[in-house]
């Protein structure tokens, strides 16, 4: 087990949650519309596992678009006909995290977990790997509800066999992009936050194994981002855009981006481009989560500030 995890406490496990969406809500888009009768195993390109077509749909509307309304409706019916695929429950779980709905967090952290261990009789590598997915949307959950103080040692008692299960699911299949995605946004979040944890070997997961492309390129950008390395997560940032131009999120995390880089090299060019970037995620506003537009919108008033201010 990477016993690293477990220190300091209270700096990983006041990320916790924050983890927990980041997970699964940092959302990339391709220029296509999902359409379920060409649903497949969106990790692997070979050797595909069985997800149903809804889950599927509703991975892409979030993942690869950003498109939170269509996502909802397709995650509808995958509960209703793919009872047993506990991806659909997780992603539900991490959208009632940004939403704050903590009771919906709580049951579908709950299916996540259920349905998990429910798979591993008969897809070991993904039925451990949403178990650890399960163990940790848990901890999510005592966290939110008794506090970073009074949670602490029930949530790294779930961070322990989150763990545990992964090591399982890598014992299998050390290599497979599915389990290497998760773990490897999970590693990055420590790596950004912990002094003796490497952002190096963590991004190193990522690229050489994690898959879709397009979630690798977010997830590195997003590191960089919080590393305060920004020509690095601009270079990141346009990776994705190449194939995710029409995704609302990767407009706003690259105005993140020369917002900061412009701050640092006290450029206003790179102020106004930040801008208009910002600008280009609004102009999709209907399909994003309210809470996350009012906070582009702040941003972008934080960055118009900056610019009349020079």
């Amino acid at each position: 087990m990477n016993k690293r995890f477990f220190s300091p406490r209270l700096v990983v496990s006041a990320r916790l949650t924050t983890l927990a969406q980041t997970t699964f809500s940092a959302a990339i888009a391709l220029n296509l519309w999902v359409n379920p009768s060409l649903a497949g195993d969106p990790f692997r390109n070979r050797e595909p596992h069985q997800i149903g077509d809804q889950t599927e749909a509703a991975f892409k509307a979030i993942f690869q678009q950003g498109n939170y309304p269509i996502a909802d409706r397709y995650l509808e019916q995958a509960i209703s006909k793919e009872p047993n695929e506990p991806l659909a429950y997780a992603i539900k779980a991490s959208l009632a995290h940004g939403n704050k709905d903590w009771a919906k967090l709580d049951t579908y952290s709950q299916k996540t977990l259920e349905t998990g261990q429910k798979l591993i009789s008969s897809d070991p590598l993904r039925g451990n790997l949403y178990t650890a997915v399960g163990h940790f949307l848990e901890g999510a959950v005592i966290l939110t509800r008794e506090g970073t103080v009074n949670g602490v040692p029930q949530a790294f008692g779930r961070l322990r066999q989150v763990y545990e299960y992964l090591d399982k699911a890598e014992a299998i299949s050390a290599n497979d992009p599915e389990l290497n995605l998760i773990k490897g946004y999970m590693d990055l979040l420590l790596a950004v936050n912990l002094p003796f944890a490497s952002p190096d070997q963590a991004i190193g997961r990522l690229e050489q194994n994690a898959a879709p492309g397009y979630l690798v390129d977010r997830g590195i950008a997003l590191a960089y981002r919080d590393l305060k390395r920004y020509p690095q997560a601009l270079e990141y940032v346009n990776r994705a855009l190449k194939t995710t131009s029409d995704n609302p999120e990767i407009y706003y995390l690259k105005a993140q981006i020369l917002k900061k880089l412009g701050q640092q090299q006290k450029s206003q060019q790179m102020i106004q481009e930040a801008i208009a970037n910002f600008d280009k995620a609004l102009t999709k506003k209907p399909q994003l989560p309210g809470d996350l537009v009012k906070q582009i919108e702040r941003e972008r008033r934080s960055a118009v500030s900056l610019n009349n201010a020079g």
